[in-house]
């Protein structure tokens, strides 16, 4: 979808360029767990509270006219913790799904997801297919939950297929691998927003990052809000992106 009237306007009601709004956004949605801890709270609520947050960056990203959101909801390595959260949190999804697919669709968003999803319970792979399905005919935002998901896992993933096609050394190259990723048909994102202070990538898009500009904040998940996202983008927008490159006074990027 282009870039319309109404996403220039909203654009410049942020103060922001709308022809340098990132097509593709990802998050790592971090801070429930201490977000809840300093209420007093068990972690599950701050899951439970985190999910206005999702709410309001998709929001932002409809708004400003961002193509693709992915958010980190679920690593390989999460499997890990206590049964009760991760039970309390497959749950949370399946409600989150049923509870909001409908209003997904109707504000032009298409769900889908990347990870090792035969993982999950089944209750959850069956409304995720049904979301996926239902929502497949939208076009205004693609956002994409990383589920169960690890870059090394899906990784490991892309280089078995590829044997499995039996491709020579000769025939690999950048396109053969990306084109086995669980993000083939999905552009690499040029901003990652972190929450919670952490600073680090967690296992994640470790190969669509190569060029992504990290963005940092020390507010808890579930304190992210619209603004907040948006502040994010103007960051962005600040920045200078030369892909290994050198500006001219134009601004332009050669070559290296």
């Amino acid at each position: 979808m282009g870039l319309t009237d109404d996403h220039k306007d909203r654009c410049e009601a942020w103060g922001l360029d709308a022809h340098r709004i990132p097509k593709h956004v990802a998050i790592i949605m971090d801070g429930n767990g201490r977000w809840a801890k300093e209420r007093g709270e068990s972690r599950v609520f701050g899951h439970m509270n985190g999910i206005d947050s999702v709410r309001s960056s998709v929001e932002g990203a409809l708004e400003l006219g961002v193509q693709h959101l992915t958010l980190y909801a679920f690593s390989t390595e999460n499997w890990s913790r206590p049964v009760e959260e991760v039970n309390a949190l497959m749950d949370l999804l399946v409600e989150t799904l049923v509870t909001e697919v409908t209003e997904l669709a109707d504000k032009g968003v298409r769900l889908r997801t990347i990870g090792d999803i035969g993982a999950l319970p089944e209750s959850c792979q069956l409304q995720l297919r049904k979301a996926e399905e239902s929502t497949a005919h939208q076009s205004r935002l693609n956002l994409i939950l990383a589920l169960s998901y690890s870059s090394k896992w899906e990784m490991v993933e892309a280089v078995k297929s590829i044997i499995e096609e039996g491709k020579t050394a000769d025939e690999i190259s950048v396109e053969v691998i990306s084109s086995h990723l669980t993000t083939r048909e999905i552009p690499d994102p040029e901003l990652m927003i972190r929450t919670s202070g952490e600073h680090r990538i967690s296992n994640f898009l470790l190969w669509q990052m190569a060029y992504t500009e990290f963005y940092f904040t020390p507010v808890l998940w579930p304190d992210f809000g619209k603004e907040a996202f948006i502040g994010a983008i103007r960051d962005f927008q600040n920045r200078e992106r030369r892909f290994g490159g050198l500006l001219d006074t134009n601004h332009n990027v050669e070559a290296k």
